[in-house]
């Protein structure tokens, strides 16, 4: 990947992965090491600019407190606008691109643009997350389907869930950005089939140092969040798999940690 010495450069869509800066893929962070400009969001790590030259231009979008600093039509331009300067283009997003990121309206504005562009594939925090607490997604005498919903879409948004039709589709259900309206999600799921004494579990900051998580039931699960005070990014895990973060989220010992250690420094 060198910069382009045509009219016209190049944006790859890469994904920055869960949180934890050693989840980045190994592509995402050459093309780190080859972009003339960064564009990213608050939900990246900022530690993975540290694989971005010194002389790349930098640029943080995204959203603070609830409200977009760009506005997306403002980020469709700029990555348009860029990559017609001839520049090698990274627009960092959290998670993968695909999932929620709305990598997807970005991929098509720069279609319609006609600038060359690439999806380089991150790790989604919708399974590392669960993953990290302890909770497999999908196990085979428990869930073996999975679904994964945006929490943070009301009734208002131009796709809401569709509660009575996603309540009960999958046997494990993931909910990302869920604090926001946690308790209409709860009362969601509960009048469309799920039980109270459904396994739930909020993990907070998944794979991060300052990762969180609270274990109960759809009956329990808003007060725990609220007593731990939690808060996003966050995600919600609904289904019998949470109760596997009992025997696989055991705080680590110290031996676990020294060889984590390892293979984070030799990294």
């Amino acid at each position: 990947m060198k910069s382009s010495q045509t009219r016209t450069g190049q944006v790859f869509l890469v994904g920055a992965g869960p949180g934890d800066p050693d989840l980045l893929t190994i592509k995402g962070m050459k093309c780190l090491q080859a972009a003339d400009v960064v564009i990213y969001d608050r939900l990246a790590n900022p530690e993975l600019l540290r694989f971005a030259r010194e002389d790349s231009e930098k640029i943080c979008v995204g959203k603070k407190g609830g409200h977009y600093s760009f506005p997306q039509e403002g980020i469709n331009t700029l990555m348009t606008t860029k990559a017609r300067e001839g520049k090698i283009v990274v627009r960092l997003k959290g998670g993968d691109p695909f999932v929620f990121g709305r990598g997807g309206e970005e991929a098509l504005a720069l279609a319609e643009a006609g600038v060359p562009f690439e999806v380089v594939p991150g790790v989604s925090s919708a399974f590392a997350a669960p993953a990290a607490a302890g909770i497999p997604v999908t196990h085979r005498d428990l869930a073996s389907s999975v679904a994964v919903l945006a929490g943070h879409q009301g009734s208002d948004s131009p796709q809401p869930i569709e509660w009575d039709r996603m309540a009960r589709s999958a046997d494990t259900l993931v909910i990302l950005m869920p604090l926001g309206r946690l308790r209409q999600i709860v009362a969601a799921l509960v009048l469309n089939g799920r039980g109270f004494d459904t396994p739930a579990a909020i993990i907070q900051s998944g794979t991060l140092s300052t990762q969180r998580h609270v274990i109960g039931t759809l009956r329990t699960i808003e007060a725990q969040a609220s007593a731990a005070r939690l808060s996003s990014p966050a995600v919600l895990v609904v289904g019998k798999v949470v109760n596997l973060a009992t025997k696989l989220g055991r705080n680590r010992t110290g031996e676990e940690e020294r060889v984590r250690d390892a293979v984070s420094a030799a990294g």
